[in-house]
């Protein structure tokens, strides 16, 4: 289940719970709050993750690929002396 979701449902159950009660601020104020917690979490979408992945995945290929060509110089470079 998404955050997005996780919220979406935390949030219709509030209103179940608190529907025709004076409180009627008190959803506004908890959503606000659970908000900023899970804001201060640093949660990241699915989404993001996966692209954060492949963009880790590739800069992992082009080292790997510059470690080979730095090592097959230095290779030329002792062959010469």
């Amino acid at each position: 289940m998404g955050n997005s979701q996780f919220f979406e449902d935390l949030s219709l159950k509030i209103r179940q719970l608190i529907n025709g009660s004076p409180a009627g601020d008190l959803e506004k104020n908890l959503r606000a709050l659970l908000q900023g917690a899970f804001t201060k979490l640093e949660l990241v979408s699915r989404e993001e993750f996966e692209v954060q992945a492949e963009v880790l995945r590739v800069t992992r290929e082009r080292l790997e690929a510059l470690q080979a060509r730095v090592a097959q110089l230095e290779n030329i470079a002792e062959e010469e002396r």
